[in-house]
């Protein structure tokens, strides 16, 4: 059997190679079988939530670095650079336009591993910046600022056409406030 990180690691290589999962390819890329990659992962979408996620936290540790201030100012910072560098990166774009059911599927279904994961990061950043609240509170706003810059991520995909940061700002500010 192959080692967890080092399947994911191979995944996401092939993902940023690829801007897709080909799971006849990356299994002879993990010289494992097919049966064997999907045994290991359970299903493409499940792989592919787990790659997003693994890029994500990436990117929402080098948008946290960067992001100055506290409380509200430095939640729309964190944001904004995480928006801003997801939107730098060709892959996704490539993989929303060739797969918008996988993708809608993949990123916003409430079963999908990786809205749990978002929205757990969110209620973090919220709680490092210094946002206060009720626990239940919070984290039922994390998941409603998630939504909306959602719709800055990936509105297109979400039938609303793109949407700048700026329009969504007064938004997501009012979600950090009580």
């Amino acid at each position: 059997m192959i080692a967890p990180e080092v399947l994911l690691r191979g995944a996401a290589y092939h993902y940023l190679q690829h801007s897709t999962i080909d799971m006849d390819i990356l299994a002879g890329e993990l010289a494992i079988s097919r049966a064997t990659l999907y045994r290991a992962v359970g299903s493409r979408d499940a792989l592919l939530g787990e790659v997003f996620w693994a890029i994500a936290k990436v990117l929402i540790a080098e948008a946290a670095g960067e992001a100055g201030g506290t409380g509200p100012d430095r939640v729309i910072a964190v944001s904004r650079i995480f928006t801003e560098l997801l939107d730098s990166a060709p892959q996704m774009r490539t993989f929303v336009a060739a797969e918008p059911q996988t993708a809608a599927r993949v990123l916003f279904t409430a079963a999908a591993e990786l809205r749990h994961h978002a929205i757990d990061a969110q209620l973090r950043i919220f709680v490092e910046s210094g946002i206060e609240g009720d626990p239940a509170d919070l984290r039922r706003r994390a998941a409603l600022y998630l939504r909306t810059l959602e719709g800055v991520l990936y509105g297109p995909l979400l039938g609303s056409g793109p949407i700048a940061f700026e329009a969504a700002e007064p938004a997501l500010r009012a979600l950090l406030t009580d």
